[in-house]
């Protein structure tokens, strides 16, 4: 999955957190991108069968697709909390998780994970 895809199921994650029900406007304003574009990419993410639409247009992640979500994000919130922690400032922490997020291995990301929860750090 390309990492845009990635935000997109991520976004709609962290918004069903908070709301009771997400539709694509939400995603759009949430993203600060253009509804066109996440039209397009709730497409592919509807195609992949990660996310279902309803007739009135609410998002609901479907299984496969909130496992993927859920990993998205703790992917997020745990490289952005070793960035803290080496010293980078909260808002830097956070922008950078976020790229690193889609581009980190499971492998490597596990390593790191394991490292600083050995260390008692998480």
């Amino acid at each position: 999955m390309k990492p845009s895809g990635e935000m997109y199921l991520e976004s709609i994650y962290i918004l069903s957190k908070s709301k009771s029900s997400v539709r694509s406007v939400d995603v759009a304003e949430y993203m600060n991108y253009s509804r066109p574009s996440v039209s397009r990419g709730i497409k592919i993410l509807k195609k992949d069968k990660l996310i279902t639409v309803d007739h009135d247009g609410y998002i609901s992640l479907t299984e496969p697709g909130l496992l993927l979500a859920e990993k998205i994000y703790e992917k997020h919130l745990v490289l952005s909390k070793i960035l803290e922690m080496l010293g980078v400032d909260k808002e830097t922490a956070i922008e950078d998780a976020c790229k690193i997020e889609h581009v980190i291995s499971d492998k490597s990301f596990q390593a790191l994970k394991k490292h600083v929860e050995d260390k008692q750090m998480l």
